[in-house]
């Protein structure tokens, strides 16, 4: 009886020996292995936004990325009041420039990040751009596929926008402008290629007259919202 039970405990104590010599702890009791990793919140606080607004600065929305999609943040920038042609495309360089600006301490610590990287600048459109252009100083077509999907997306839910809501773009070159919606999936999958309508026809080919065309023709909003399927820097 004796000489059993000392072979039984020998046996347990091979067992915890062999246990730990495999790294398995021979315990019943939870280890605490610390908090679960935080998500990425992607919201500032409005704190943050009276912080960085002046006397003449008006409330103004833009697209970040974040967590590898696009997300609004608001802002405060200068803003003209006019609804001029002028006045759009200042509305648009402003916008731009609030693109083109290095995320706020709150914002970086949000988990925020822009690729638009400058000089970018915006100007108005030529005789023979549809109405409602705007060109850049940069193509369109070479800035990075999230960097587009933030200035298209920004332009779209502001006064720089084109009829119908499409944001027509052109470039300094001679090629023709392009219109580029922001749906869903472009705020989903930023870094793919932007569904483009284009290109659009001239004023001159629509209504013979450079003054007085519509942007985008009938049923362009329905194929901007369906593009087809297709393939960030962040701020230290």
């Amino acid at each position: 009886m004796r000489t059993r039970r000392k072979v039984a405990g020998l046996a347990a104590l091979l067992g915890v020996l062999a246990l730990g010599g495999c790294g398995i702890r021979p315990t019943h009791v939870p280890v605490d292995g610390g908090p679960a990793p935080s998500r990425v919140p992607c919201e500032v606080n409005g704190e943050d936004i009276t912080q960085q607004s002046q006397s003449r600065d008006v409330p103004v929305r833009i697209y970040l990325v974040c967590a590898s999609q696009l997300e609004p943040v608001d802002r405060t920038a200068e803003i003209p009041e006019s609804k001029s042609v002028e006045g759009r495309i200042q509305v648009a360089q402003a916008l731009l420039e609030e693109l083109q600006r290095e995320p706020s301490a709150a914002e970086r610590e949000a988990g925020f990040a822009t690729y638009v990287r400058g000089p970018i600048a915006v100007s108005g459109q030529r005789r023979s751009d549809p109405d409602g252009t705007l060109r850049l100083s940069r193509q369109p077509e070479d800035l990075p596929a999230a960097a587009l999907a933030q200035i298209v997306c920004t332009f779209s839910e502001s006064q720089a926008s084109a009829t119908g809501g499409a944001v027509i773009l052109g470039g300094p070159g001679e090629y023709a402008p392009r219109g580029y919606g922001c749906s869903g999936k472009a705020k989903d999958r930023p870094e793919d290629v932007l569904p483009t309508v284009g290109p659009l026809p001239s004023p001159s080919a629509t209504r013979g007259s450079a003054t007085t065309t519509e942007s985008v023709p009938p049923g362009a909003g329905a194929a901007l919202s369906t593009p087809p399927a297709t393939g960030p820097t962040t701020v230290e």
